[in-house]
């Protein structure tokens, strides 16, 4: 779409998390999103889904590592807190990262987390850490969220490889899972 002053809209690379955009709702004509802006109507409201939490975490993890940041230190410096659950994916990939990246190299068949693309990277992370952590969602839900997001803000062949790994760090995560798909 278009505004006024003829600037086109602008989608986030393959390389960035997030889509830049130079004209009003451009967001809600990008596949594969529901039509909803990726922040809350609201600042004051917070972030209002999982989903939404998802790529507010996604995006600090995927900056705090191109400037070398600490990730917790990033969600501080926000002008406006997202929302709980994003805040509690942020601190907790931090809080468990050594943890977190020694599931995924021991899983990535041929891959040290250090090698993967930065968004496969901070998606794995964010996933390995639900599935650890936060018993509360549903493991499909984690599965399908993470290969959505990796479809969505990475390379064609990294959703393949992100269901793959996260498939197998479920199994020892939530061994019940397995057995009883949610």
């Amino acid at each position: 779409s278009r505004c006024r002053c003829s600037s086109r809209s602008v989608n986030g690379s393959r390389s960035t998390p997030v889509a830049a955009n130079t004209s009003a709702g451009s967001d809600r004509h990008r596949p594969g999103l529901s039509g909803e802006p990726t922040v809350a109507r609201n600042p004051a409201d917070g972030i209002g889904s999982r989903r939404e939490a998802r790529e507010m975490a996604l995006g600090l993890l995927y900056s705090a590592e191109a400037h070398n940041a600490d990730p917790r230190e990033l969600l501080a410096a926000q002008p406006v807190p997202p929302g709980d659950y994003a805040g509690l994916l942020v601190t907790g990939v931090a809080e468990h990262l050594e943890q977190i990246d020694a599931l995924i190299d021991r899983y990535a068949e041929g891959w040290k987390a250090d090698r993967m693309p930065a968004v496969d990277r901070a998606l794995a992370r964010l996933a390995v850490f639900e599935l650890g952590h936060v018993p509360s969602v549903p493991t499909a839900a984690v599965l399908s969220e993470a290969v959505e997001l990796v479809g969505d803000y990475s390379t064609d062949r990294s959703s393949r490889f992100v269901n793959g790994l996260l498939s197998r760090i479920a199994e020892e995560l939530r061994p019940d899972a397995a057995s009883h798909p949610d």
